[in-house]
């Protein structure tokens, strides 16, 4: 490195860094090697007096070891390392709006930390400072590949889709799972949680769950709960209640990281064959402490309460595709995904939910498939929105529609199954119900709540109607 001098003042002479740089933070696809790169795509909005290609640029350098101005300390390893855009795309199919679209970055994987600091480091690389930059108001983060090396670092599910249905004892019949969880979410003792528990199986509900604010309450101290409710789920098989398999209880272990693999370690010792985490509370080092962790033998639910705060915003945040894969790979075995129709689903989700579903249960070398959880406002005359959308390797997750039957939680359940075994069998459900007096009870008593998505909740970007997708499900 050396000085030259420009107009009576000195200026080192060293590889350049800067931010603007296109021949060292930009290439094309083909000399991309996928095999030592992180890939990251991002949808963007700038400063219209910046364009897409430029703002790649910078999240490029800004990402690796660029900054906004020349620096002595630079040197020809510090161009050999940076990360590149190497491919953009206008929202604009015109091409004359150039300051939005879609942008993917390769990071060099030797930048990158994973065997010791994990996912963290992930999204330390990959989202950063740039989304908070001046140039670029709007990013979202909408998906990622890693390569095989970086990939195996991580041993993702213990059960997965199949270990979940070898539980359950669905492995021939291949029906979508029927869950449950406490209502009301807060203020239910132990013993009212393990009557609920008991009315629910009985009625022919496979998967049971604690709701994502109630964990150990004065009313239901989390141990004790996690007893009595094994032995009313033992006592109604012993009645002869779900014969095809066992049950699943997960109680929720969503604590300070510090404390998870203790108080799981104690909820197993009290009976529990499951846990459920909030992966929006606790992030992902503390899934995969429990994951991998050889004491925690029993599948992990990934609840995803709070996941709005970082993914609803269509320009801005990080899609749920990223949250759930990221989810996928540090080890759960289920996570929830929403609904096509219900008091979390909208015109958006017909979109999104298949993009999610694709995300966890395409094959990916070693790591299990995971079970996609349907949930939020679901009803026997709305489960066949969301069947239709995500596939049967799925558990309908119910709460009001259970317990909210006018006969009570066990008829609600029985109509819960009854509703599946119309789906299964290809019958229309109100010709099914006909035969079926506790579905029949349901429809009548729910209705139309939540089986028809209003046009107004759409996101005005997208532009479409609810009547534009109606060819994505079948006549009603």
């Amino acid at each position: 490195m050396t000085t030259e001098a420009i107009h009576g003042e000195r200026r080192w002479s060293a590889p350049s860094v800067e931010h603007d740089r296109g021949d060292i933070f930009s290439t094309t696809p083909d000399k991309v090697d996928v095999d030592k790169n992180v890939l990251a795509t991002f949808f963007i909005t700038c400063d219209p007096r910046v364009t897409i290609d430029q703002a790649g640029v910078i999240i490029a350098a800004e990402q690796s070891v660029g900054t906004f101005t020349d620096v002595s300390t630079a040197t020809d390893l510090s161009t050999k390392t940076a990360a590149k855009m190497y491919s953009y795309k206008y929202e604009d199919p015109s091409g004359s709006m150039k300051h939005s679209g879609w942008v993917k970055v390769a990071f060099p994987t030797f930048l990158l930390d994973m065997d010791n600091r994990g996912i963290p480091d992930l999204f330390t690389f990959v989202t950063g400072n740039w989304m908070g930059f001046t140039p670029i108001p709007n990013s979202k983060w909408i998906d990622f590949e890693l390569p095989k090396d970086v990939l195996k670092l991580f041993k993702g599910p213990k059960f997965g889709t199949e270990g979940l249905r070898e539980i359950v004892g669905t492995k021939k019949s291949r029906r979508p799972h029927v869950g449950i969880t406490i209502k009301p979410k807060m203020g239910v003792t132990d013993q009212g949680a393990a009557q609920q528990f008991y009315d629910a199986a009985m009625g022919g509900v496979d998967t049971f769950k604690d709701d994502e604010t109630y964990h150990n309450q004065w009313c239901s101290p989390l141990l004790d709960r996690v007893s009595k409710v094994y032995e009313s789920l033992d006592k109604a098989k012993s009645e002869g209640a779900h014969p095809e398999g066992d049950y699943m209880y997960a109680p929720q272990v969503t604590v300070d990281s510090e404390r998870s693999l203790e108080v799981a370690d104690k909820m197993i010792a009290h009976g529990a064959r499951g846990l459920m985490l909030n992966i929006m509370a606790t992030w992902y080092p503390a899934l995969r402490a429990l994951a991998e962790d050889p004491s925690i033998n029993v599948p992990i639910h990934l609840h995803r309460a709070s996941h709005s705060a970082l993914t609803r915003h269509p320009r801005h945040g990080i899609s749920f595709k990223v949250v759930a894969a990221l989810g996928r790979i540090a080890g759960g075995d289920m996570i929830h995904v929403g609904t096509a129709r219900g008091k979390l689903g909208d015109a958006t989700k017909f979109v999104e939910i298949p993009e999610v579903m694709d995300a966890i249960q395409r094959p990916m070398d070693h790591i299990k498939p995971m079970i996609g959880v349907s949930s939020g406002g679901l009803t026997p005359q709305n489960y066949h929105y969301s069947l239709d959308l995500m596939g049967l390797d799925i558990q309908l997750q119910n709460g009001g529609s259970v317990h909210g039957h006018p006969w009570g939680t066990k008829a609600g359940a029985t109509a819960a199954r009854q509703a599946v075994d119309a789906y299964m069998k290809k019958i229309p459900i109100d010709d099914y119900a006909k035969d079926h007096p506790e579905l029949q009870a349901a429809l009548q008593f729910f209705g139309q709540k939540y089986a028809v998505a209003s046009a107004m909740t759409a996101v005005p970007e997208l532009g479409k109607k609810e009547s534009d997708y109606r060819h994505m499900f079948r006549s009603e």
